[in-house]
């Protein structure tokens, strides 16, 4: 076997340890901003639930050992002053771990069990293995010896409070080895696939092949390309519960989801490489289209969310996407896809516009996807710009799609659609320097220091001369050293972690770099993403960031960041090599 890259070193306080298609990951952070003192293993089914921990153990003493721990993509390790701790995927659902020097305990998270909670633990004859099964996840975790000693497990079988779990020591040669499954009811005894060093090598070649395949443009001008990949592959779960295709979660954190704009990164990251798993990307929320036509706000492993819905910028992806895949999308994926938008646009048309109405509303923030902007301060229920710009994009991709499916007269129609929509959005919107907003119950109209007010520069080469060059202008003004603040920093508004009023954002800047490209403003666009790139480059891949320190603000493994740095590396490595 060819040994591997071992990849990119990361720090497990800012990316999850895992691997591709597996629903749990081994980190510290076992809640929303809540970091623990040893790592652990956390589930994402049923929720983001920390199952197990994992605690290094001074083997003369059995106390907890000061260690540090160690990550690449295809091994973790914990090192200490009397030996270390080796752990890598064996399979999405199992984990290897081998010691030298040191043990390791393997403890239920959760002190208390109840009826209706926390963790039970008893060892299973019948597997020849210590068991925890966990009501919040529905799963059961099994614990099998491989090599070393085991301490008197504690909490067999206990109810109640109580510590549960066991202690791994070596035997005479100083070292040890388990295996820990994460499984429903039952399965045959664990049993090996393989020494544990090739383990660890076919791990990190999956995930050289992964990067080759995503990212075969990177160079020293993209630092940071292997670490978004990473982000990418090990958020990855395989189909199960509610998410129907294998599906890129948006975090290994607390935002475990898949929410119906976000997606769309993500397909637009992965196509050229690895075009199945992209298309599965646009796809997955359309599983879940409502009877009315639209997208659910978010999917997971055990839940659904229609409360509210995403933007309408599938069309903008959809377009972009197919030009992006190695091979043309065939008739019957144009047609499925045709149908898809179809009803997701006659949903804003019919359920989002009031009788008479021109333009479509969002009935608060968080439809836009900007839930909190100052758009939305003087009213919630809103007729903006950003929606229609989306939506008349989206109908120019509808008129693409029906001429390419033979479908002339939806063509005209589409197409006749998208001018009169753009017709009525100027009309009504544009006072002659930026765009307003209006109230869709009272009529009144507003602007804001909100860079959401200027996405519709979105529509690029579809936008009069006059209109693009005053939304250019104003975007400018939102630029810091580090990229677009989604707040105008001298705003009174503006909040330096005050999620869409201020820090920046990767799809902000990914639409609106492409919106200027596309209108003839290269410069500004050029700009723009030199700063997001090097952003992530110092700071990593946060949900969102400080606009004026560039620092990681919220989930620091958030993969839409980490594809739109994959979107904007590559095109700047390809603009670079002509």
């Amino acid at each position: 076997m060819t040994a591997a890259s071992s990849g990119p070193a990361f720090s497990v306080h800012d990316i999850p340890f895992s691997t591709y298609g597996s629903w749990f990951d081994i980190s510290p952070v076992v809640a929303e901003k809540t970091y623990a003192e040893d790592l652990h293993l956390v589930s994402h089914q049923n929720g983001m639930h920390a199952v197990l921990r994992l605690v290094p153990v001074d083997p003369a003493t059995g106390d907890r050992a000061a260690t540090r721990v160690e990550a690449t993509p295809g091994l973790l390790g914990w090192s200490g002053d009397s030996g270390h701790i080796d752990l890598a995927y064996e399979s999405a659902d199992t984990v290897r771990l081998r010691g030298s020097g040191l043990g390791v305990g393997v403890l239920a998270a959760a002190h208390t069990l109840t009826p209706f909670s926390g963790t039970y633990f008893f060892h299973d004859p019948a597997a020849r293995a210590h068991v925890f099964t966990s009501y919040e996840t529905g799963r059961r975790y099994r614990v099998t010896l491989l090599s070393g000693t085991l301490a008197e497990p504690v909490g067999d079988q206990a109810l109640s409070r109580s510590d549960r779990g066991l202690t791994v020591r070596a035997q005479a040669d100083g070292a040890w080895e388990i295996a820990i499954e994460e499984l429903d009811t039952a399965r045959p005894p664990y049993a090996p696939s393989a020494p544990f060093d090739d383990i660890v090598e076919s791990a990190r070649g999956a995930f050289a092949d992964f990067v080759d395949a995503v990212a075969p443009w990177r160079s020293s001008v993209t630092p940071a390309a292997e670490l978004a990949a990473y982000v990418v592959w090990s958020a990855s779960v395989r189909p199960a519960g509610l998410v129907t295709r294998p599906a890129v979660l948006m975090s290994k954190h607390w935002m475990d989801k898949v929410w119906s704009w976000d997606h769309c990164f993500n397909a637009l990251a992965l196509a050229p490489g690895c075009p199945a798993l992209a298309l599965d990307q646009f796809a997955l929320p359309f599983d879940h289209q409502d009877d009315s036509g639209a997208l659910p706000d978010s999917v997971t492993h055990s839940e659904v969310l229609h409360n509210f819905v995403k933007p309408p910028i599938h069309g903008w992806a959809f377009g972009r996407l197919r030009r992006r895949l190695p091979a043309p999308p065939g008739h019957d994926e144009l047609a499925r896809t045709y149908a898809r938008l179809e009803r997701w646009t006659d949903f804003w048309l019919t359920a989002r516009r009031a009788p008479g109405a021109l333009l479509p509303y969002y009935q608060h923030g968080n439809d836009s996807g900007w839930d909190n902007a100052t758009t939305f301060d003087p009213e919630r229920v809103v007729v903006t710009a950003d929606l229609t710009a989306f939506l008349v994009l989206q109908m120019r991709e509808l008129s693409y799609l029906a001429e390419e499916l033979g479908k002339e007269e939806q063509a005209r129609r589409w197409a006749d659609a998208a001018g009169e929509t753009q017709s009525a959005l100027l009309d009504q919107l544009w006072t002659g320097d930026r765009f307003v907003a209006r109230g869709a119950a009272t009529g009144d109209t507003w602007s804001s220091s909100s860079l959401l007010d200027l996405m519709p520069i979105m529509l690029g080469e579809h936008l009069p001369e006059d209109v693009s060059s005053a939304l250019a202008d104003h975007i400018k003004a939102h630029l810091t050293p580090h990229g677009l603040a989604t707040e105008l920093p001298t705003s009174p508004h503006y909040l330096p972690d005050g999620y869409w009023r201020g820090p920046i954002w990767a799809p902000a800047t990914v639409l609106i770099e492409d919106g200027l490209r596309r209108a003839g403003h290269q410069r500004l666009a050029d700009d723009i993403g030199a700063r997001f790139r090097a952003l992530c480059e110092t700071h990593g891949f946060a949900e969102n960031f400080d606009a004026l320190t560039g620092t990681g603000l919220r989930d620091r493994a958030y993969t839409w960041t980490a594809s739109s740095y994959l979107l904007l590396a590559e095109a700047h490595a390809r603009r670079e090599s002509r």
